[in-house]
This record gives structure tokens, sequence and C-alpha cells, in this order.
């Protein structure tokens, strides 16, 4: 097949989410944009993990709340209706089609090649695809928006027993009747409960502690959820080998404290890495499956040039659609303020064009029932940093909203304070539906908002939201 040429203003690898975001912020401000993609367009977040995980995840959330008040309680007589939700679930997926996020690129003028993308040197990037072989040289930018790839740890015999990762747990057809998962952190703990309220028996297997980059409080809570919802939680254990003889057969897991765990399926959520192997990074002095440091722009360190930016998992700062959304959107509008020259190689922090709130003020959610919603410092990253800190703890049980949400409402709310600026740094919510008070906690944390300030935005009586109240008085203000 012929090789072809063809010149473009910026070239966005990877049609993810991100990717996404990073073309339609230059696209916009004039640029030609061609996108290279090899998956679907829409990319993790679209069929793997957002929108289908959550979509299993929610009819269990909603039958529980339900139960959770008398009179709606006496309603509800069955089961979650198993078929329904996965159809649900595909629902959100286009059934694995992605003829609507091509017509969204078309429709923002946005170009797609698809094919295997790969530098062959300073703006320079060769896709291979079932056609053949284009080579696009980028005037201005080339971004990396690659995503990141799972993790499967070195244990023998696990990689031969064809487990499954978020990928296969995300799309499966079928509910297993015994689902073993290993991993501890928001992946983990979100699919086992899914598959847990869909009826398996889940036994997960977590090496330390459950959501251990979060406050304590948190994976303590939601390991007590758990178990309520009759899943095998061990803590403290590792999978020492696995067996499965017969392909798609019985999974057995040897752990290293002489125990066994036994399932139809097998999930391992242990982690991700950026995906920068096999993208040709050695062709412009980086190594290929290496680590990509970038400024708050995008742009990679050790590059000359300027012109290329890597943004969103590939890049390692944070793996999270929302974050890598908001890193998009300052490079793709970094990229086109310096094409028109006017801004060079330093952005003014909290400028349009640089990503300043990833790292201080970074909002994470955990969708398990009860919900885990954080940004910003935890109480012991605070330490660290060498923060006066003080920590305020309140009851979200003893806020008036909550009782009336749910019987037995179970949580609990931390604001982590700067003592010295007399704002908060950190702030977690662990309970039903505290997912809807984190914007406020990343509101404040960005917007610096002194505690005396933050007294006079009165929440609404009787929400949920009055904790900030109970918080700030607790505080002593």
């Amino acid at each position: 097949m012929d090789t072809r040429e063809r010149d473009t203003d910026v070239v966005v690898v990877g049609a993810g989410a991100v990717g996404e975001n990073v073309a339609d912020r230059a696209g916009r401000a004039g640029l030609e944009v061609v996108v290279v993609e090899d998956e679907l367009v829409g990319g993790e977040c679209s069929y793997w993990a957002c929108m289908p995980s959550k979509a299993l995840l929610l009819p269990g959330h909603a039958l529980a709340a339900a139960r959770r008040l008398p009179g709606a309680a006496a309603a509800v007589t069955g089961r979650l209706d198993t078929g329904a939700v996965l159809a649900r679930r595909t629902s959100f997926t286009s059934g694995w089609d992605d003829s609507s996020q091509v017509r969204w690129l078309d429709t923002a003028g946005l170009g797609l090649l698809r094919g295997r993308a790969r530098l062959t040197g300073p703006r320079r990037v060769e896709v291979t695809g079932e056609d053949g072989t284009t080579v696009l040289i980028a005037r201005r930018a080339v971004v990396l928006a690659t995503g990141s790839v799972p993790v499967l740890p070195d244990v023998p015999g696990l990689a031969a027993a064809n487990p499954w990762t978020s990928r296969e747990a995300t799309s499966a057809d079928e509910v297993p009747g015994r689902l073993a998962v290993v991993g501890g952190g928001t992946v983990a703990v979100e699919l086992a409960q899914a598959y847990a309220r869909l009826g398996s028996r889940v036994t997960l297997l977590v090496r330390s502690a459950l959501l251990g980059k979060e406050e304590d409080f948190a994976g303590e809570l939601v390991a007590d959820a758990l178990r309520a919802d009759g899943v095998d939680v061990r803590l403290g254990v590792s999978p020492a080998s696995v067996e499965r003889p017969v392909a798609g057969g019985e999974v057995t897991v040897a752990l290293d404290d002489g125990s066994r765990a036994v399932a139809d399926e097998l999930l391992v959520a242990t982690g991700r890495r950026p995906a920068t192997e096999g993208i040709g990074l050695e062709s412009v002095g980086l190594q290929d499956g290496g680590r990509l440091d970038v400024d708050d722009t995008g742009l990679v360190a050790g590059v000359e040039g300027e012109w290329l930016h890597a943004v969103g998992d590939v890049s390692g700062r944070v793996q999270l659609t929302h974050q890598g959304k908001y890193e998009a959107r300052a490079v793709g509008d970094a990229i086109a303020a310096r094409a028109r020259g006017e801004l060079g190689r330093e952005a003014p922090a909290w400028s349009r064009y640089a990503a300043t709130a990833t790292g201080p003020a970074t909002p994470q959610v955990t969708f398990t029932d009860p919900e885990v919603a954080s940004v910003g410092l935890r109480s012991g990253e605070a330490r660290e940093r060498g923060l006066d800190v003080r920590v305020v703890d309140y009851a979200i049980s003893d806020v008036a909203g909550a009782s009336l949400l749910a019987d037995g409402y179970t949580g609990r709310a931390r604001l982590v304070v700067d003592e010295r600026r007399h704002v908060v740094v950190g702030a977690t919510f662990v309970g039903q539906g505290v997912a809807e008070l984190l914007h406020s906690a990343t509101v404040a944390i960005v917007g610096e908002v002194p505690l005396e300030r933050l007294w006079h935005a009165v929440p609404s009586y009787p929400t949920v939201s009055e904790v900030w109240l109970r918080l700030l008085e607790t505080y002593g203000l």
C-alpha cells in the first residue's frame, strides 16, 4: 500500500474524552486538527469505564435507598432485574458502536484518521490503518492522549488464567455465580459491589487497606457496606498463584496466607500504567514505554521545540476522566495561544492555559454505596507538606437532611484546614449521595475561600449540605 503525507496544524493521538477535548478547544480557535484512533471514538470512559460501570452500580443503589425508607421499603418486593440492568448498561455504550461520537467530530470540524499511530520524528506521526499508511506532519503540535492500560501483577498462572480487567467486567453479558476481585482501589470496590448486588458471590482480595489513598474512615465504612452486601472482604492478602485448568472454567487463587479463593471469574483491578509503549517516543529522544514529565500546559519535558504534549492518563498525573478533560481544555487553549504568538513557554498559574488545579484541588468520587467523595489534600498529605493542619470531623447522620434521606444513615465528613491561611485544603465525605456535596468543597479549595467568608454561605434546610454549617461550627466559628 502507498504511504501518503498530509500537513495539518495539530495531531491528537487518541480519541477518548481527553483527546476529544484537546481537539475541540484547538479546533474552536481555528486550527486544523486531525484525531487518530485505533479503537472506538469516545475511549475508555464511554465504553469500558465511567459510564458502563456506573450504569451497573446505580440500580443497586436505588434499590438500597428505597429499602432505607419506610413506606418505600414496603413497595420493594423483588431483586434487581439483571437482564434489564445489563441492557441499560449496554445502551450507555451504544452497543459499543461509536457512530454518534464520529458524527460529533465531524460536526465540530475535526478530522478523524483510523489506525495505529506512532511518532517517527519531530512533528511527524505515522498512522497505519486498513487503507495504508499516512504520515501526518503537524505544523503546531502533536498531543499524546493515549490513556492507560491495566497492570497485571507478576503472579504465577495469572496471565494464563485469562482474568477479567475492568473492560471485561463492564462489558460482560452475564453475571458470574462467583467472582473473585483482586485489588482495593476504586475500580475494585465499585465492581465488587455492583456484581454482589447483581447476584454474584463476591470475594474481595486486598493487599493492604481498602481505598488506601483516602482518609482511613472511608475504606472502613465502605468495607462495612460491602460485607453487609455479602462480599467476603479479605484484607492483608495477596495472590501467590492462580490456577485455571480449563479455559473458561473454575479459577482458584492461592493466597500468601495459605488460604484460597475459588470463583467462576477473576477480576484483577490492581492499577493502570500510562500507555507510552510502542508509540515512537524513542524517535524524539525519549524512552519507549517511559514516563512523560509534563508542565501545566501539557508540554513534554526533554523534547525541543515546544510541540509535543501529553494529557490525561498518559501524562502520569491523575487518572481521572474529569481531571484529564480539564487538563485537555488548558492544553488546547495553550496550543492555540502559542500559535497566535500570545503565549510563551510559561503559562500563568490559574490562567485558562494552565491546569493548576491538578494536585491541590483534584476531586474524586468512588461511586460505591456509601459514596466516597474527596478533593484536595488528605490530612496525612497536608502534614507531610509541612502545613499547620487542623482536622474537623462531623457525623453526617446528625444532619437533619441525612435523617430524612434514609433511616439509619451512616456517613462522615472531614475538612482539612490550613491554620495559617484559614482556608480548607482538603475535604472528604462518605455517605449516601455525598458526591453532590463535592463541588462546593472544590470551589472552596480552588477559590481559597477564608473560613470566615465560607461561614456566610448558608446551606438550605433540610439538606445534607447543612453538614458544611456543622463542620464550621465544630471548627469554632
